[in-house]
């Protein structure tokens, strides 16, 4: 079965992101419900959001979630088989929505359809062992994973694939994953059963880039994001090749950011110090197996 506007919703997953979210959902076309997970207690975000756009629904998480565990929020509240994953800094073109809808009509069996950004130095998409191969540019083509900002559910085609994992929550993204790499690791769990993930050439997006969150908290996120990558990436190595795995990709950069740290220590860079002091505390915690603990101070 091919998309269509009735059976489409949109998810977007937010924290201080009044500065960016307007212009992301005032792209999207009216008539499809779009649902907001905000990471937050900010009732006075959800009541203007929903006086302003008739077909947003605004749900408090009344704490940061994080992106994996806000999308599932979002997808299980939907109420359609499609769901088009958004972070709150993309923008999509006028055509974006009618372009996915077509090119589900030609393929029809996918798990993830993707739209494409239009920067074309930085590509939403890896093909299998990073080796581009030959494609039709305006034919969907087949890809081994899709960055997170924007992807397409099927959710029944991907419903049959977490039943059949032997997990002890069911869970469209694993939540263990604050941020970075869970869109990673649904994509290869996909593969990994024999799913497909399409990038639609002709549904064009942009993406702000690390705008999600208002720019008045950079150091805050810029904290969190070198902390949360440094995790992710250990947590995703050990779950998918191996502690030994994950250990031998991680040590190396893992030495490198000491020295750096006692360099930054020396010289009194307050903020280069805490980001790699951060970098350190989070392969640390991943490497001894505590969770994803680390949140930004976004507080007014």
């Amino acid at each position: 079965m091919s998309i269509s506007r009735q059976n489409l919703s949109i998810v977007i997953v937010t924290l201080k992101s009044e500065n960016v979210i307007n212009k992301c959902i005032e792209s999207i076309d009216k008539e499809i419900p779009i649902i907001v997970i905000e990471n937050s207690n900010n009732f006075k975000f959800k009541e203007y959001l929903e006086k302003t756009y008739n077909n947003v629904k605004c749900i408090l998480s009344n704490k940061n979630l994080g992106m994996g565990s806000g999308n599932n929020v979002g997808i299980e509240y939907s109420k359609t088989d499609y769901v088009l994953i958004l972070n709150p800094d993309v923008i999509l073109e006028n055509n974006t929505i009618k372009e996915l809808i077509e090119a589900s009509k030609i393929i029809n069996d996918f798990e993830i359809l993707s739209p494409i950004s239009n920067n074309k130095d930085y590509p939403n998409y890896k093909f299998e062992n990073n080796n581009e191969k030959n494609f039709e540019m305006n034919l969907p083509f087949k890809v081994k994973s899709v960055d997170g900002f924007a992807m397409l559910l099927n959710k029944k085609k991907i419903n049959i694939i977490i039943n059949n994992e032997s997990l002890n929550k069911k869970k469209y993204f694993d939540e263990s994953f604050f941020m970075y790499l869970e869109n990673d690791d649904l994509c290869k769990r996909i593969i990994e059963n024999k799913g497909k993930i399409y990038v639609a050439p002709k549904a064009s997006i942009k993406h702000l880039g690390a705008k999600a969150v208002d720019s008045k908290y950079l150091n805050e996120v810029e904290y969190s994001r070198n902390w949360h990558w440094i995790w992710s990436k250990f947590y995703f190595n050990k779950k998918h090749f191996g502690f030994l795995k994950a250990f031998i990709d991680g040590a190396p950069k893992f030495f490198l950011t000491i020295f750096k740290y006692l360099f930054y220590l020396v010289i009194n860079n307050k903020i280069k110090k805490k980001i790699y002091l951060n970098r350190i505390s989070g392969f640390y915690h991943a490497f001894i197996g505590n969770p994803s603990w680390y949140r930004p101070n976004l507080d007014d």
